[in-house]
């Protein structure tokens, strides 16, 4: 009886080193484990704050197709049905190449404009080993107005319908329910009304989303322009809008006093004054599919 009394006491004490070693090395290790670097993601829920790019990408090998609607301006009427007789689309297509580069392409009907993007990001905001207050990418794009020349019969260039868009977007996540962005732009235009317009257009866009609930955010933007042309007489886009993520799809719910979707169109072209009651109400539909899939 002794001596399986001395045995289990012996049994028992090894294995109670042993949990003590085991446990004092695992101390060990965590206090000599290197802090890790922690991203931030999902900022925003698409690649568009409401019209205006925000700083997500597509993901990696991931292809985004956009359907984007607008209808007439509401105070038209009953004639036209409250805008329901009129539209404005673009159908888009994004596509990651990798967790920093995006292309894009697309066509609208508003002055039969098609249009093609590379937007690239080069910080990305993160905690822990390496703090980055925000993340940052720039945007370009190139837009080719396709519509017949006006007047035929004289010397028209291909170059005259190319304009250009030129943006940094810088935003930050403040938690999970506030995001914030600042989009410095530049706009080019090859061709102009009139000789004492400006080919090169500055801007500044602030945009923003405000989460009500997991699937659903309420986002606004503006640009304020800083050059404005001198022939034609346009205002400053005021954009407002809900995302409704439904599973692949985010469903997106605007009014804004502005009719086109691309950069050059809604940042310098926008004729209509929100508070005047020149609203426009449309959507974005985003579907994602993954073309290849990511490397384990």
């Amino acid at each position: 009886m002794k001596l399986k009394l001395i045995i289990w006491l012996i049994g028992f004490s090894c294995v109670f080193a042993t949990g003590l070693h085991a446990q004092g090395l695992m101390d060990l290790l965590d206090e000599t484990e290197e802090p890790v670097t922690e991203y931030t993601y999902a900022t925003f829920k698409t690649t568009r704050i409401v019209s205006g790019q925000s700083i997500e990408n597509p993901h990696s090998g991931v292809l985004l197709f956009v359907i984007s609607h607008r209808f007439g301006r509401l105070n038209t009427g009953a004639y036209e049905l409250w805008g329901l007789d009129q539209s404005t689309i673009r159908l888009g297509f994004e596509y990651g190449v990798n967790d920093r580069l995006a292309l894009g392409l697309g066509r609208s009907s508003f002055e039969k404009t098609y249009d093609g993007s590379v937007k690239y990001k080069i910080l990305r905001q993160s905690s822990g080993a390496r703090v980055m207050p925000v993340t940052l990418s720039v945007f370009t794009g190139i837009y080719v107005n396709s519509l017949h020349w006006r007047e035929p019969d004289r010397e028209n260039y291909f170059s005259s319908r190319l304009s250009y868009a030129g943006q940094l977007l810088i935003a930050r996540k403040f938690s999970n329910t506030l995001s914030l962005q600042l989009s410095p732009t530049m706009i080019h235009k090859n061709l102009v009304e009139t000789e004492r317009d400006p080919n090169d257009i500055y801007a500044l866009g602030i945009g923003g989303r405000f989460r009500l609930s997991n699937r659903i955010t309420f986002n606004a933007e503006y640009f304020h322009l800083f050059t404005r042309e001198t022939a034609r007489n346009f205002d400053s886009p005021i954009l407002l809008g809900f995302d409704i993520e439904t599973g692949g799809h985010v469903f997106q719910l605007h009014i804004t006093n502005t009719q086109p979707f691309f950069e050059r169109g809604f940042i310098t072209e926008t004729k209509s004054n929100l508070f005047e009651g020149d609203i426009y109400f449309g959507f974005n539909i985003s579907r994602a599919f993954t073309i290849r899939k990511p490397k384990l």
